[in-house]
C-alpha cells in the first residue's frame, strides 16, 4: 500500500487505530507470540522511575505499558497521553485503569510542563509520528534531568537466513490475520510497510544522541524485527 504524506498521516493513523482499537490487545499478542508483554515488562524495568516516581505512557494506546508500572510500584503516579480516545477508552476499562491519569496528547506536541517526568516511554509509537525529531525532542523536554526514556518499536530486519521467512510474515500473515481478528486489512498492511520504511535501528539511535540524549543503546528483539532504545536527558 502507498504510505500516507506527513500531512495525512496524524489523521490516517488516529482513524486506523480507532477503527482496530477493541482487538489492538489481541493481535499484539498475537502477532508477536504473546511477547510483547515480555518486552514491555522489560522497557518498565529499565525506566528505573523511583519509588512514587511521575511516569509518561507516552502513545499509550490502552495503558500497558503504565499499568505494568503500577503493578511495580502502586504509589507511581501513571500518565498515559494519546491522540485516539477509543484506544484509552479501552485502557480505561481493564483493571487498574482507573488509577492512570489519561491526556488527549499529540505527541509531537506535549501538555507538560519542562521536567515533568521521572520516566518516559513509548509502545509502537515512534514509527507512526508525522514529526520524529520533534516528538523525541518532546519527550526530551519533559524528562526530568538524569532520568530514562525508553522505546519499543518494530524495525526493519537487518539481512539474515530469516529474511525471506520474515517477508512472509510480515506482509501475508500478519495481514490476514489483522483482517480475521479486526476486520481491517488497511490497518495491518499498513504495519509491514511502516516497519520496513522505518529507521534502521541503529539510525534512530543517532536520532536520539541528535536530540540530547546521552548513554543512547538499543536492543533487538523477534529476529530482528522489534527494537528497544533508551536514553537519558
Amino acid at each position: 500500500m502507498r504510505p500516507p504524506t506527513d500531512a495525512q498521516r496524524a489523521t490516517f493513523v488516529r482513524r486506523m487505530f480507532a477503527s482496530i482499537s477493541a482487538r489492538y490487545d489481541l493481535m499484539n499478542r498475537l502477532m508477536t507470540f504473546g511477547q510483547d508483554m515480555t518486552w514491555r515488562r522489560e522497557v518498565v524495568t529499565r525506566v528505573h522511575l523511583p519509588p512514587a516516581g511521575r511516569f509518561l505512557d507516552l502513545g499509550a494506546g490502552t495503558g500497558d505499558l503504565g499499568l505494568e508500572m503500577l503493578r511495580r510500584d502502586p504509589r507511581a503516579q501513571s500518565v498515559a497521553a494519546d491522540f485516539t480516545p477509543e484506544m484509552m477508552q479501552v485502557g480505561r476499562g481493564k483493571p487498574g485503569g482507573h488509577q492512570i491519569r489519561w491526556v488527549m496528547a499529540d505527541a509531537p506536541h506535549l501538555p507538560f510542563a519542562a521536567n515533568t517526568f521521572d520516566g518516559v516511554a513509548s509502545g509502537y509509537l515512534l514509527r507512526n509520528v508525522a514529526d520524529l525529531g520533534r516528538t523525541l525532542a518532546e519527550q526530551y523536554r519533559v524528562l526530568r534531568p538524569g532520568r530514562n526514556a525508553l522505546s519499543l518499536d518494530t524495525t526493519p530486519p537487518a539481512g539474515s537466513a530469516f529474511r525471506p521467512l520474515l517477508g512472509i510474515y510480515l506482509h501475508v500473515l500478519i495481514p490476514w490475520l489483522g483482517r480475521l481478528v479486526t476486520g481491517s486489512h488497511l490497518a495491518y498492511a499498513y504495519l509491514p510497510d511502516s516497519t520496513e520504511q522505518f529507521l534502521r535501528a541503529e539510525d534512530l539511535a543517532q536520532l536520539w544522541r541528535t536530540t540530547g540524549f546521552a548513554q543512547v543503546g538499543f536492543r533487538r528483539r523477534m529476529l530482528g524485527t522489534m527494537a528497544i532504545h533508551w536514553g537519558t536527558k
